[in-house]
């Protein structure tokens, strides 16, 4: 896997990348610090993940995300980021991110988000998939509303993929538990993702 880093910060860039080249199956085509710097990567280097900062240039990251989806239509895109708030995931989802990974409470593997996302899954920091849990408390206790409707749509099995993501469980382990492959793990949280908005 092709994968670009777009991020102010050099340490986390450099990290990020150290730990990538580590796996023979992914391959850093290229590093960007700044805005302009990181369109004209885009131009030149073909690739398969985009991670990026999008507060990268004042915040200028999710025109980034545009962008790179106008370079190349089937490249994934994982935002890393230390804002967690709704109003950014929502706004990075809909731009197009199959990823969000919030910066100090991603603990897992980077080259797995990579595969991840690539695979069809999604790759997101548990913390967040706490906070799509507690917006789902509604449907659990049945005190549905009619802006609801996303969370009438998740299915049991959703629910329990769900749950166990924002355990920090990893997807073998729970494909592993609810004797699914790791593939079925990641369908199912991108289409959480899309049921919950």
């Amino acid at each position: 896997m092709r994968v670009l880093l777009i991020d102010e910060d050099s340490n986390a860039r450099r990290s990020i990348a150290h730990e990538l080249v580590a796996d023979s199956r992914v391959y850093v085509v290229g590093e960007a610090s700044s805005l302009p710097e990181a369109r004209r990567l885009l131009t030149q280097h073909e690739f398969d993940v985009l991670i990026l900062d999008i507060r990268l240039g004042g915040g200028k990251g999710f025109d980034l995300i545009d962008f790179a989806r106008q370079q190349c239509n089937s490249a994934e895109v994982i935002v890393h980021s230390t804002l967690d708030d709704e109003v950014h995931v929502r706004r990075a989802f809909a731009a197009g991110a199959s990823g969000y990974l919030v910066k100090n409470s991603w603990f897992q593997n980077f080259t797995q988000a990579v595969l991840q996302v690539v695979n069809g899954g999604a790759a997101v920091s548990p913390n967040l998939v706490r906070h799509l849990l507690n917006r789902m408390e509604p449907f659990a206790t049945g005190q549905l509303e009619a802006d609801d409707a996303p969370r009438k749509s998740l299915s049991t099995r959703e629910r329990k993929v769900l749950r166990l993501v924002a355990k920090g469980h990893l997807t073998q382990d729970i494909a592993r538990q609810l004797s699914i492959s790791g593939q079925t793990v990641c369908a199912h949280m991108k289409n959480i993702y899309r049921k919950l908005q």
